[in-house]
């Protein structure tokens, strides 16, 4: 910790408080219309979502884990429980049998495909509509520059 922090002036500060908010309550609010309407977190929309949208339906758990940016035990703990819903499975990667692939069943289509809609309708009426085409391209490259400085950070 440096001795002599330079500590945020009064904008910085509200843009940092205003950042913390959205970041403690979209997840939660997202969480809560995909678990009402679907019986899934967003979590595992976002899992379900990902292999929805890959060719054969299919990805390596560590390139899915980046994908998400999640930790690979946190991933296999829930691709576990997604698999006891029969909502995909796991299997060796046909191409390296040292890794293995997450691969969306027909089951977790119907239900990705189900709870699209009504996700979608979510995140366009908490975050993006009301926004200017501009103003979602400057939330896209704020979101990408802090996730890449969460990315070069040291564990």
């Amino acid at each position: 910790m440096p001795d002599n922090p330079k500590w945020l002036n009064d904008q910085e500060r509200e843009a940092w408080f205003a950042l913390a908010k959205l970041v403690f309550n979209l997840p939660g609010a997202l969480d809560a219309q995909l678990l009402r309407d679907s019986g899934l977190t967003l979590f595992d929309y976002f899992v379900l979502s990902l292999l929805s949208m890959e060719p054969g339906r299919a990805m390596r758990l560590s390139d899915l884990a980046a994908h998400i940016g999640s930790s690979l035990s946190r991933l296999s703990n829930v691709v576990k429980r997604l698999q006891q819903r029969d909502l995909l499975c796991r299997e060796p990667d046909p191409d390296n049998p040292r890794y293995t692939r997450a691969v969306l069943t027909e089951p977790g289509w119907e239900v990705v495909v189900a709870a699209a809609p009504g996700h979608v309708a979510a995140v366009r009426r908490l975050v993006i509509d009301g926004l200017t085409p501009q103003q979602i391209e400057v939330l896209r490259e704020i979101a990408c520059h802090v996730t890449g400085q969460i990315d070069k950070a040291p564990d």
